[in-house]
């Protein structure tokens, strides 16, 4: 029997390895494309995910004040970034199917598993994007330690699907809009070319990934007769326990339906740090 889309989200979720689970992902995904490009919507289920997803033995998860900090100009410190976006994608995977699967009971249109499924398949390539360029390094995903932070805001928001779609998406993932750039920069003065194309690929596929957030965050907003913007920081308020700080890619933000006032005000809120 077809397994249902939430029963294939809890099999991602519940394998550890990471080649394995991406692998597994794109299979997935391929299966659900497939079934909907023949005209068919194939059953969504449901399926209890588990409140954290199975993970390898390493990299060792650390607090986020101990994650060595490494120079981004040296060779290691450029394996350190890399290390770290590989992390961040391989957390990607996972909460994207985790939104799958954890509110699976919400009834929502098909348009809306399309476009989590598409993220899942794009932050599985990326996290193997990130892996070659790892190995070419010489390193390996696992051999440093990663931040253990990440999968805060899934617990957080595991009972508040619209909690989930504001501080994931619509801040976190925001939140690479603002950095990428930067990193590229670093690989590409480095003469990192597999590198630079590997963070252009995923730097152009996350607004994508932004966009699906505010898209369906405003639906709900609008199914329940709501003021997104309020709700938005409101939610973010209670959620969100980092700092919004500028500086904002604000055109990136806006390509991907992130209003300024959605953001700015929250980061005007942010106390300054003594000097």
């Amino acid at each position: 029997m077809q397994p249902t889309l939430s029963e294939m989200a809890v099999e991602v979720l519940t394998t550890a390895d990471g080649r394995a689970k991406t692998a597994l992902s794109r299979r997935h995904a391929a299966a659900w494309f497939a079934a909907r490009e023949s005209g068919a919507l194939p059953e969504i289920g449901t399926a209890t995910p588990p409140l954290r997803p199975a993970r390898p033995d390493a990299p060792a998860l650390l607090s986020p004040r101990d994650v060595p900090r490494r120079r981004p100009g040296t060779p290691e410190g450029r394996i350190a970034l890399l290390h770290a976006v590989a992390h961040i994608e391989l957390n990607a995977v996972d909460l994207h199917w985790d939104i799958i699967a954890r509110f699976a009971h919400v009834k929502m249109p098909p348009g809306y598993y399309d476009d989590w499924v598409k993220a899942a398949d794009e932050e599985s390539k990326h996290f193997n994007l990130m892996c070659d360029c790892l190995e070419a390094a010489g390193s390996h995903y696992g051999a440093l330690p990663a931040h253990a932070g990440m999968w805060r805001a899934a617990e957080d928001t595991a009972e508040d699907f619209m909690g989930r779609l504001a501080v994931v998406p619509m801040v976190l993932e925001a939140r690479g809009l603002d950095v990428t750039p930067g990193m590229i920069e670093v690989f590409r003065r480095a003469g990192a070319v597999d590198a630079v194309t590997a963070l252009e690929t995923i730097y152009a596929e996350e607004v994508g990934h932004v966009a699906y957030g505010s898209k369906w965050f405003h639906f709900l907003c609008g199914r329940h007769d709501m003021d997104p913007k309020e709700v938005f920081h409101g939610l973010v308020r209670k959620y969100f326990h980092g700092a919004l700080k500028p500086p904002f890619n604000d055109e990136k933000r806006a390509e991907a339906g992130l209003p300024l006032d959605f953001y700015w005000p929250l980061a005007e809120e942010t106390p300054a740090k003594a000097p």
